[in-house]
């Protein structure tokens, strides 16, 4: 056990410098100069020169991206070139706008996606389960934005029950922060409770035909018992499934936050992009990288801890 987590982290390390190198030289390759459009189209070329050499965008790229690394494990992600903020700063206030979102979208997926998956096992062949695969169906295949403008026409323009857009923030008015953050969150944890209820409910039949299960029919176990045993044992793919959506849980979460207006890490780094802001883009896309990183080695680990084999297997060694 403590030698596969060892093998984790070291992988998890070796992933983030590679991730660093390819956020780092792919902002780069981006189109447009950032010093041309800070000094604007009609500038001097003096003064484009002067603002190349304050960002050190004159240095050779290996010598810009050591310095940034460095920098970058201080916790220093340099300046914002459109306003002069600190990066660090607007990550600090734009993450816990992402988080919360992310944070609902789960729960909105788990509890949608687990009740659909469990349903649709333990009643397989019903309508029940044909229901759950046709949500299912539809999740995966329709887009956010899609999702998203059906959802503010619907709740916020047809019924005026839901603001459209826009966001207030949880320690200003609890209430209002929710009302708005409903509909984001749900367009958002659509797609993720179609995915997790086809692997939940892939993964529960084949427990439920498991030799183990079928022996404890045999002597009498209740139906209930049957299904929370074979739950458990199916809570590890669940858990891999869970850990590996996150990435296109990040990626929706870009789309949705435009759609509603939500300034969060995805409205930040759609700007980022269209003011050709190096720091701000490098440093939200790494701070997005690393919290994909660490929850997939959170994953490794939880899914270590309850899969017996495993646990056995790093003991023997």
């Amino acid at each position: 056990m403590a030698r596969f987590m060892l093998q984790r982290v070291i992988t998890s390390i070796v992933t983030l410098f590679l991730a660093s190198i390819v956020v780092f030289v792919g902002v780069r390759l981006l189109p447009g100069d950032p010093a041309l459009v800070l000094a604007g189209e009609t500038a001097d070329p003096a003064v484009v020169a002067a603002i190349r050499e304050q960002f050190g965008l004159n240095q050779p790229i290996w010598i810009q991206y050591f310095n940034y690394v460095g920098q970058a494990l201080q916790g220093n992600f340099g300046v914002s070139t459109r306003d002069r903020i600190p990066v660090a700063e607007i990550l600090l206030q734009r993450l816990p706008i992402t988080l919360e979102l992310a944070g609902l979208a789960i729960l909105v997926g788990v509890l949608i996606g687990l009740t659909a998956g469990i349903v649709s096992a333990v009643k397989r062949g019903s309508f029940a389960d044909y229901a759950a695969n046709a949500f299912g169906l539809i999740g995966l295949s329709v887009p956010h934005f899609w999702l998203g403008m059906l959802a503010i026409l619907f709740f916020a323009i047809n019924l005026q029950v839901l603001p459209a857009s826009g966001y207030v923030a949880f320690t200003e008015d609890p209430g209002e922060n929710l009302r708005r953050m409903i509909l984001p969150a749900l367009v958002l944890g659509t797609g993720l409770s179609a995915v997790l209820m086809r692997q939940t409910r892939a993964a529960l039949l084949g427990q439920l035909s498991a030799d183990y299960v079928r022996t404890a029919r045999s002597k009498g176990v209740s139906r209930s018992r049957e299904v929370k045993h074979a739950l458990r044992n199916s809570l590890t793919t669940v858990v891999t499934v869970l850990g590996l959506q996150l990435g296109a849980l990040i990626g929706g979460a870009i789309i949705t936050e435009q759609i509603f207006v939500i300034p969060g890490f995805g409205k930040l780094i759609i700007d980022a992009v269209s003011a050709r802001n190096y720091p701000v883009l490098q440093g939200a896309v790494l701070v997005a990288v690393t919290g994909y990183v660490l929850v997939n080695l959170a994953v490794d680990i939880a899914y270590a801890y309850l899969n017996p084999r495993m646990r056995l297997a790093g003991g023997a060694r």
